[in-house]
């Protein structure tokens, strides 16, 4: 098989490789996000208002869980780009060894706790009296796969710390084909409803991992990695940890900030719940462009920074920054115009289109935004300073999304519409919040 061809960001022009790298990003991201949008799309067309409900919510939770596991492998990507960057692929390949074995105890332990929590979980959420057990089933089914889920994003996150987008793009693409044709026979042919849509998610991944692995092991990597480097590294865990946790713990606390308005909108009643489903689908896709550049973002610079390119990073940053707002000012507009067609491609319920399209008018303006504050992150990721990242994302949720979203709810004749205003002043002020960092650092005396 030949080689894979990895990009180098240290190196040429930076637009280039920087769109070569977020294209495939982008188009793995669209089609993960596409699992719980096809789910909800088959439950919408074969299930009731209920199933809309509980996959809604329950696919939004384990979501969370999956971004989390990507921030914390964002330590990893960060650390192996450090090193493609330093010319030192042994100590690239002692971090994916040390990666291996620290996710597979960290699955282990999720697996339990979610399966033990389901319930819970879902009482939590105020999911309807009427779709609750489905969301409960929902969730037991995805969790039992947990370990084919962060299986499938180490191994993206490793390739994408080299500077391979491609092939992550690939195994996502399997893993989307796979599960279409699923959920299609399970719940569409079979009439599994909400538990086949789960099995036919977790059947896509483990047909994905399983290909990757075979696909990895016949090609030509820039770092040197044996089994006997799966064990734990203290040096590589320690940095690992000190980017990847900060990361976590503000993609968790973000998450669960969603959450906490999810379960506010399912107070409202069925509809709004269902109709808050529907968006949060689409709002999934939205987001990709900003996570897409953030990813690329993220690794270009652990690369320079690797290799002691500073001023070549910070273009990078800005460089992607700005194409970034470009893009978000079309999706904003096709999501603000358009949001009534957009949702009737998940249900043909009138009640719950209208409820998600006025979501989607409070939200959308966010596209814009969040390419900014998510550029940002990714510069204080990539340069392997994610406190910044965190404190901003603990406050954005705490002390505003979450308030925001309260009083938006207490209005009079209260609706989606201003639920959906509560995330973009949240990205102003994450945007705020990143000004006021990066004036405090340029004031601050730098270390002889």
């Amino acid at each position: 098989m030949s080689e894979e061809k990895e990009i180098s960001f240290t190196e040429g022009p930076i637009f280039g490789s920087l769109v070569r790298f977020a294209g495939p990003v982008l188009g793995a991201l669209v089609l993960q996000a596409a699992y719980g949008a096809v789910d909800l799309l088959v439950v919408g067309r074969f299930g009731d208002a209920a199933s809309i409900s509980a996959v809604g919510t329950a696919s939004s939770f384990m979501q969370m869980v999956t971004f989390i596991i990507t921030s914390l492998a964002m330590g990893s990507t960060v650390l192996i780009g450090q090193h493609i960057g330093e010319k030192n692929p042994k100590a690239a390949g002692n971090a994916v060894g040390t990666t291996i074995i620290l996710f597979a105890v960290i699955g282990v332990i999720m697996t339990i706790i979610l399966e033990a929590a389901a319930g819970p979980i879902v009482r939590i959420l105020q999911v309807p009296d009427n779709a609750a057990a489905k969301a409960i089933l929902y969730l037991r089914i995805c969790s039992g796969g947990l370990l084919i889920i962060i299986t499938y994003n180490v191994i993206s996150g490793i390739l994408r710390g080299i500077g391979n987008a491609n092939l992550p793009f690939i195994f996502v693409s399997i893993a989307c084909v796979v599960n279409i044709a699923a959920d299609l026979l399970l719940t569409g042919l079979l009439g599994m409803d909400v538990a086949g849509v789960a099995i036919a998610t977790v059947f896509a991944q483990l047909v994905s991992v399983i290909i990757s692995l075979g696909i990895i092991r016949r090609q030509k990597m820039p770092i040197i990695f044996s089994l006997k480097q799966c064990r734990i590294y203290p040096v590589e865990l320690r940095k690992i940890l000190h980017v990847g946790i900060p990361i976590a713990l503000q993609e968790t606390l973000s998450q669960i900030s969603f959450l906490v308005i999810n379960s506010i909108v399912n107070g409202m009643g069925l509809m709004p719940s269902a109709g808050y489903g529907v968006a949060q689908k689409l709002v999934s896709f939205i987001m990709l462009i900003p996570s897409s550049v953030m990813q690329s973002v993220s690794a270009f610079v652990a690369q320079n920074i690797g290799a002691g390119q500073k001023k070549r990073a910070q273009k990078g940053y800005l460089t992607a920054m700005v194409t970034g707002v470009c893009v978000g000012i079309g999706v904003f507009l096709v999501g603000f115009l358009g949001g009534s067609t957009l949702s009737s491609l998940f249900t043909s319920d009138a009640e719950v289109i209208a409820e998600s399209t006025s979501y989607l008018r409070g939200f959308c303006i966010d596209c814009v935004f969040t390419c900014v504050m998510f550029s940002t992150s990714g510069y204080f990721n990539g340069c392997g300073n994610s406190v910044p990242v965190m404190l901003q994302g603990i406050t954005a949720s705490f002390f505003v999304r979450i308030p925001v979203a309260l009083f938006m709810a207490s209005l009079p004749n209260a609706s989606l519409f201003y639920i959906g205003l509560t995330t973009p002043i949240a990205t102003l002020y994450g945007i705020l919040f990143y000004g006021i960092c990066f004036a405090w650092m340029r004031r601050a005396p730098k270390k002889k």
